[in-house]
């Protein structure tokens, strides 16, 4: 058997890297070998990749030689940001232009890269109806990525552009259903009639794996991705399944979820009316079919929501 190919991972403690990371490890049979790349080796979830066979190394993205090191000896590196974490848009532009300098000079043979759509294409920030964001942004953590792109494909590194979509774990953080003051369930999202595209944040990491084995033939392509298109009707019907209860769908409007003090409530309802206003287009670069043709195993909403089950409470 010829010597398994490196897949160096960023995030690999992460949702998306970690998906991909325990896809891999998932397969021993398979082509690939794991190299997690962490800030922290101790961290307990870096330990538990390093004791079922994963080679962890501890780089950071703010630092580019520590990143071409990582790399360096691989044969693919998956990219991931975490706007989250800084929340600036120059700080993950910096992050995104090291990974790509990186791997340029150390001579990938394949990188995806995890990157959303501008939002700008359809809602500019000259339209006055959303605030504009970081001096130039709609939604930030979409269009700063959009722009990072130019990284990989300016530099020639051979790069798949992997368009990722909401995360259904949003739901375990603050967007499931929530009682009202009459005791009854309601999904309050702010999506109108229009369709969300959502996936399991593990199904990321799984789909790039099929992605880095088909090799030269995504190499050069956009990809995007999800795994179920539903409507607020219909994912307040499935949790209603869930709850075995009535669970109602009240969508505020984009202002009024902009107004609800939360964090990044500006940020978050500038996402939704983009996701509401562009959803033909946004769920329509998703082909379902190719989807479940690399990542068979694909989940489901309700699917996802059963094997999550334990974790929501009607309480």
């Amino acid at each position: 058997m010829s010597e398994k190919k490196i897949i160096a991972v960023l995030g690999a403690t992460g949702a998306q890297g970690g998906g991909l990371a325990g896809a891999i490890l998932a397969d021993p049979d398979g082509p690939f070998t794991l190299r997690a790349i962490t800030r922290r080796a101790d961290s307990d979830r870096a330990r538990a990749l390093a004791e079922r066979g994963a080679e962890v190394v501890e780089a950071d993205l703010g630092d580019e030689a520590a990143l071409r090191r990582a790399f360096t000896g691989a044969h693919g590196a998956y990219v991931v940001t975490n706007y989250w974490e800084g929340m600036s848009p120059q700080v993950e532009l910096a992050q995104a232009g090291n990974a790509a300098r990186a791997a340029k000079d150390a001579e990938l043979a394949h990188v995806i890269w995890s990157t959303l759509e501008d939002t700008r294409a359809h809602l500019p920030v000259t339209d006055p109806r959303v605030p504009v964001l970081e001096g130039a942004y709609t939604v930030p953590h979409f269009d700063a990525k959009a722009e990072a792109d130019r990284f990989f494909i300016d530099l020639g590194v051979p790069t798949t552009l992997l368009r990722t979509t909401f995360y259904w774990e949003a739901f375990l953080q603050g967007f499931a259903p929530r009682r009202d003051d009459t005791g009854r369930l309601v999904l309050a999202l702010p999506m109108g009639d229009s369709a969300l595209a959502g996936i399991a944040a593990e199904d990321i990491g799984r789909v790039a794996l099929a992605i880095f084995a088909r090799g030269e033939k995504f190499i050069g392509a956009t990809v995007s991705i999800a795994g179920e298109h539903l409507t607020g009707e219909q994912l307040a019907a499935a949790f209603a399944e869930l709850h075995g209860e009535p669970v109602a769908y009240r969508p505020p409007t984009h202002d009024q979820f902009r107004a609800l003090g939360i964090p990044a409530a500006a940020e978050l309802g500038n996402m939704f009316q983009y996701y509401a206003e562009a959803a033909d287009a946004f769920t329509g670069a998703r082909d379902l079919g190719l989807v479940r043709e690399l990542h068979p195993g694909l989940q489901t909403f309700r699917g996802w929501l059963a094997a999550h089950r334990d974790a929501f409470t009607t309480a």
